[in-house]
C-alpha cells in the first residue's frame, strides 16, 4: 500500500499530476481522446499517474511505458441517462490485479437520490482493494442541481475518507477550499472539470495548492489545450516547483512558442 502510494503522491515534492483520460466510459469519444493512445503518448513521460478505464488500457496504451495506472472501477450508465452519477461497480479487483494497477477510482454522488448505493460501492471497493493493498481514489461527482461549496464539498470529502478512501477527488472553491482540506484526514487533488484557458487552469490549480492540495487530477484542462505537452509540463510547474498561476502561464507561453 505505502509503495503503490508513493508512486501515485512523489514522496521527494508531496505532490501529483494525475492525468485523467477515463471520459469515455460516460462520454464516448470525447473531443481530444478520439483515440487515446495517441492522444497521451507525449503526455505519459510528464504524467505521474495515469486515470483510465480497463478497456481503453488494455487496447490503447502501451505496456512499456512506466507510469502508475488509476484503473476506473465505477460505471453504468452515460451522458443520455437522467441518472448519470449513478454508478456501480464496473471491475473487479482481480481484473484490477492482473493489469497491476497502482489505485483504483470509484465515483459518489452525495446529496442525490441514489447517494446509498455509491457511498456503499466505494465502500465494497474499498474493503477488496485494502485485501490488495490497492489504494482508492474517491471521486466527489456533483449533480447539476448541488452547489459546490465549501460546505458541500467537506460534507462529501469527509464522508468518503470515513468510509475508507486513500484519496479524494473533488473540486477547488471559493472561498474557504482550505476548510475541504482541512477536514478531510486524506489527500486531496482536484478536478479540472470543464475547460478554461489555460491561465484560469494554471490559476486554479496554484490556489487549490495554495489551500492545502497535494495536486491535480485534470483531463480537458491538459488534453484539449492549444499546446497539451506545454500545459502539462506547466501544471508541474505549480504542483512540484510551487509556480504561481502567473509563474506557469508565462512557462506555458514560452514552452508553446518553442514547439
Amino acid at each position: 500500500m505505502k509503495n503503490r502510494m508513493s508512486r501515485l503522491i512523489r514522496p521527494d515534492t508531496g505532490g501529483s499530476v494525475m492525468l485523467a483520460v477515463d471520459h469515455g466510459y460516460f462520454l464516448g469519444p470525447t473531443t481530444g481522446l478520439e483515440k487515446v493512445g495517441w492522444a497521451v503518448k507525449d503526455l505519459v513521460p510528464h504524467a505521474d499517474a495515469l486515470a483510465l478505464t480497463r478497456g481503453v488500457l488494455r487496447h490503447d496504451i502501451n505496456p512499456g511505458w512506466d507510469v502508475p495506472i488509476i484503473l476506473r472501477v465505477s460505471g453504468g450508465t452515460s451522458i443520455l441517462n437522467e441518472e448519470l452519477l449513478h454508478e456501480g461497480i464496473t471491475a473487479s479487483m482481480k481484473d484490477a490485479v492482473r493489469l497491476n494497477v497502482s489505485g483504483v477510482a470509484f465515483s459518489i454522488c452525495v446529496g442525490a437520490k441514489f447517494e446509498r448505493t455509491t457511498i456503499l460501492g466505494l465502500s465494497q471497493v474499498v474493503d477488496e482493494a485494502e485485501e490488495h493493498g490497492i489504494p482508492t481514489l474517491a471521486v466527489i461527482a456533483i449533480g447539476k442541481d448541488m452547489v459546490r461549496d465549501a460546505r458541500y464539498l467537506a460534507l462529501a470529502g469527509r464522508i468518503a475518507a470515513e468510509h475508507g478512501a486513500r484519496i479524494v477527488k473533488t473540486y477547488y472553491c471559493e472561498p474557504d477550499f482550505g476548510k475541504v482540506v482541512d477536514t478531510c484526514p486524506v489527500p486531496i487533488v482536484i478536478a479540472g472539470g470543464k475547460k478554461l484557458p489555460e491561465m484560469e487552469a494554471l490559476e486554479m490549480a496554484y490556489k487549490a495548492m495554495e489551500g492545502g492540495a497535494v495536486g491535480v487530477d485534470m483531463g480537458r484542462n491538459i488534453f484539449q489545450s492549444e499546446n497539451p505537452v506545454a500545459m502539462i509540463k506547466a501544471v508541474r510547474e505549480v504542483v512540484h516547483k510551487g509556480a504561481t498561476g502567473k509563474e506557469a502561464f508565462e512557462a506555458f507561453q514560452q514552452l508553446k512558442s518553442q514547439a
